[in-house]
């Protein structure tokens, strides 16, 4: 017996030191400031403790249904002139469908060999024959749905990766369960919103493209070509190598390079003039086509042209191709050493695959956060002291073991925090508070399971026994449904509400062990030291 009690409480010893180091690390001091800051440290607060932004942010998911038709309409350019056959025009005849587009002015006998094209190269598009020898090609509803889901959940990582590039303690970035296409952000401590947001926004779609020129305006550069321009062309407007003013590129309009193919990018600096600069890399399989491209249209080369750095569709650079260009590369657009971070960081991050519309913005003040923190501790301290002082007066010696059991229970909640660094949020605080709560309610039935058997003339520790094995099934019964709703909290909730279910379940976890254990250990501790037929004080 006392071998058992001695194993037993070694476990609950060591059970304590492990959660208190969950909690607390080690500490570089054991004053009050020092234990403090070593808490924080290992527990994170909130954005409704700590202050910082909260945003919701609506995924444009036509831009990327637009690109994605885009494409297959320059594919099937190419492959009805690979095959002869004349068209009077591909377009899209309504803004509001992205994922349709119309082909018009086909002869009739090419209607077998169109549907052939679009069945080999375009298999993820339905079509249909319309009016006037047109075809009406429409993405597949399964592979919009795709499109659509894939769109939001890139948006979700791309953001992700640059709000941790720029040092936000602890963000929440997931889907808002509670609109279409809709993206949380909440970033506790940001202490300059308005260059997150921006760096959020950024598609940062980065693409290399040939340059056939450059206008002061968009009308000299139509007069230049009779009003009609170079097929695959298109005009951009970007700025001047030289003056930095507003012109107008005529550049491919299929990218050599884009931002997909970019597999990391670092600020630097010029080692001549020591001007920021980005330096890119590419992947292989698209370092081999540059390569490629940049050799034929070197200086000196059978077709030389400069390259046109664009970024989010404005050109910001068109240099001269000087020699042939693999695996890297570097941006040149006058930037801030800042800037270059910013830039070199969307380009790691990959470009959004749509456009952002910021539907909420709504910042929480730090003064805020601390008064919730004092409000949200004294109310938790002060809920502790009444529970600790009613259960000494109703319980008497038991009380103490409750009393012991709970302070036991607080430490392991807090230490499960601290070592899946979890965040304490103000639903946070309420959960600990009715952690406590439960953890007294468990004490309670057992006491007067107890009390009942020893008012039956069962000895001391027969009615101890009895009372924890009767108790036992209605608590295990209560703390698993209320685990489960904790469950369905956490994984549907969003913010606050997932921090509420996440501190109940790990509050409810160490109750079971602190109540049913712990106090039993306690229980058998006293017993051992009582005489036969003395009394239980309970």
């Amino acid at each position: 017996m006392q071998k058992n009690l001695l194993i037993k409480t070694g476990l609950i010893v060591a059970t304590l030191l492990v959660f208190l180091y969950g909690m607390l690390g080690i500490p570089k001091s054991l004053g009050k400031e020092g234990l403090k800051q070593a808490l924080l440290d290992r527990i994170h607060l909130g954005l409704d403790l700590k202050g910082g932004t909260h945003l919701i942010l609506e995924v444009q998911v036509s831009d990327a249904i637009n690109g994605e038709t885009d494409r297959a309409m320059e594919n099937l350019k190419q492959e009805l002139t690979k095959a002869h056959i004349a068209y009077a025009d591909i377009s899209k005849p309504d803004a509001n469908q992205p994922e349709k587009f119309v082909l018009k002015g086909v002869p009739l006998d090419a209607t077998s060999q169109i549907r052939n094209i679009v069945s080999d190269r375009l298999q993820e598009y339905s079509v249909v024959g319309g009016a006037e020898n047109s075809f009406v090609l429409t993405l597949k509803p399964e592979r919009l749905a795709q499109l659509k889901s894939d769109t939001l959940e890139k948006s979700i990582e791309a953001i992700r990766q640059r709000v941790d590039s720029l040092g936000v303690s602890e963000p929440l970035i997931q889907k808002n369960g509670l609109g279409e296409n809709q993206i949380l952000v909440q970033l506790p401590g940001v202490d300059d919103p308005g260059r997150v947001k921006d760096i959020i926004q950024s598609t940062a779609r980065l693409e290399l493209r040939e340059s056939r020129g450059m206008y002061t305006n968009e009308e000299l550069a139509m007069r230049e070509h009779n009003n009609i321009l170079p097929p695959g062309t298109v005009l951009l407007h970007g700025k001047a190598d030289s003056s930095g003013g507003d012109v107008v590129y005529l550049v491919s309009k299929l990218a050599v390079v884009s931002g997909t193919d970019i597999r990391d990018a670092r600020e630097g600096n010029k080692s001549d003039t020591n001007e920021p600069i980005v330096n890119f890399y590419l992947n292989p399989g698209p370092a081999k086509k540059f390569g490629e491209f940049t050799l034929a249209h070197k200086k000196g080369g059978p077709d030389p042209a400069n390259l046109a750095i664009v970024l989010d569709n404005r050109v910001i650079s068109a240099p001269e191709i000087r020699d042939q260009i693999t695996d890297s590369g570097l941006i040149e657009g006058g930037f801030t050493q800042e800037k270059a971070k910013d830039l070199a960081m969307l380009l790691r991050s990959g470009a959004l695959p749509a456009s952002l519309h910021y539907l909420t913005e709504r910042n929480v003040g730090p003064s805020l956060g601390a008064d919730s923190i004092r409000a949200g501790v004294n109310a938790a301290m002060a809920g502790m002291a009444a529970v600790l002082i009613f259960m000494l007066v109703y319980y008497r010696g038991a009380g103490i073991n409750a009393d012991l059991a709970l302070v036991l229970n607080l430490v392991i909640l807090l230490g499960f925090m601290g070592f899946f660094g979890a965040v304490l949020t103000l639903p946070g605080i309420a959960g600990v508070i009715l952690t406590v709560g439960m953890g007294v309610d468990s004490n309670v039935l057992i006491f007067e399971r107890i009390r009942e058997e020893l008012r039956n003339g069962k000895a001391p520790a027969a009615a101890v026994d009895q009372g924890f094995d009767r108790a036992w099934t209605t608590i295990l019964d209560t703390h698993v449904t209320t685990i489960v709703s904790a469950l369905i909290l956490f994984f549907v909730g969003t913010g606050p509400v997932s921090g509420f279910g996440l501190t109940l379940i790990f509050g409810l976890l160490a109750n079971l062990f602190t109540a049913v254990f712990v106090s039993r250990v306690i229980f058998d501790a006293v017993l051992s030291r009582k005489g036969r037929g003395e009394a239980l004080s309970i």
